[in-house]
């Protein structure tokens, strides 16, 4: 068995997202077009003789080491599949928190893909890393495999999509709370049809004219909450270079598209000196998992 597994779990982006009917359990259904970014946490995870969970980083004190996504996953999947319980994480918060880009759904995904190394898990056992990341929250799945997918139903449907261009993205998030349940309970008219994307754009300029026929049917109620996501939004829109300005997930990170990232690295630079209380974050889209991979496995 190795001693230690160090993976990533990079942050997940919704270039749109349609909210398209309400179960009956209260759960939303979704149609999203969901990327990865270069943009990620990492996580050492180890044996141990008890569960434990060390969280360092630039967003480290955001969170609440005591109930924390990484550790719930560990403990599912330990449930599930008989192993022993005893695990140490160390988690590298570089993602900022309850911020629309998925980080704790990531760390929980990349949690299960590390245990499932660190235990040799086989191939029988993909039903059970699906069950458990469905069990932990609607992003976990997708996250799983952090390659791009249409996400429909609550989470639990993927379909892969045809090749997706290479494009940078920039990243900015004005520092204001954005409550999940909050900007869906404020979300009002008609529900949306899905409107997957089936073609394969040959690049970031015929991405982004895919997109503009889509949205984020959660803007609005996101930017009733936090009308800053407003301002974020326009500066990004009047960069030079951006190709789309939008929201992701329930906000309140938003993205800009470009070409590359040079041009990202370049608008980051001006929106970071004229506002320097936001996160600005210059990032590559990463379609194919690979943000997601084992970083190191040690022997022990």
């Amino acid at each position: 068995m190795p001693a230690a597994i160090r993976v990533g779990a990079p942050a997940k982006l919704n270039l749109y997202l349609h909210v398209t009917g309400r179960r009956a359990d209260g759960y939303h259904e979704l149609d999203s077009l969901v990327t990865f970014t270069s943009l990620a946490d990492t996580l050492e995870i180890a044996p141990a003789d008890s569960p434990s969970l060390t969280v360092r980083g630039p967003f480290a004190d955001a969170l609440d080491a005591g109930d924390n996504l990484a550790a719930r996953a560990a403990a599912a999947l330990a449930e599930r599949t008989g192993r022993p319980a005893g695990v140490r994480i160390t988690l590298d918060k570089r993602i900022p928190v309850a911020a629309g880009l998925g980080g704790g759904s990531a760390d929980a995904a990349a949690v299960l893909r590390g245990l499932a190394r660190l235990w040799r898990l086989g191939p029988e056992h993909a039903g059970a890393l699906q069950e458990v990341a469905l069990g932990l929250g609607a992003d976990v799945p997708v996250c799983l495999d952090s390659r791009a997918a249409h996400m429909s139903g609550i989470g639990e449907r993927l379909r892969p999509l045809p090749r997706l261009p290479p494009c940078a993205a920039l990243l900015v998030n004005p520092g204001v709370p954005v409550p999940t349940g909050r900007v869906f309970e404020a979300r009002r008219g008609p529900f949306s049809a899905e409107n997957p994307i089936d073609e394969a754009p040959q690049d970031a300029q015929a991405l982004a004219a895919l997109l503009r026929a889509r949205r984020n049917d959660l803007e609005q109620p996101a930017r009733a909450q936090a009308p800053e996501i407003g301002r974020v939004l326009a500066r990004l829109a009047e960069a030079p270079g951006c190709l789309l300005a939008r929201m992701s997930g329930s906000g309140g990170t938003c993205f800009g598209l470009f070409a590359d990232k040079a041009a990202a690295a370049g608008a980051a630079g001006a929106i970071a000196r004229d506002h320097p209380s936001w996160w600005v974050e210059p990032t590559r889209l990463v379609h194919n998992g690979a943000a997601a991979a084992i970083l190191q496995s040690s022997e022990g």
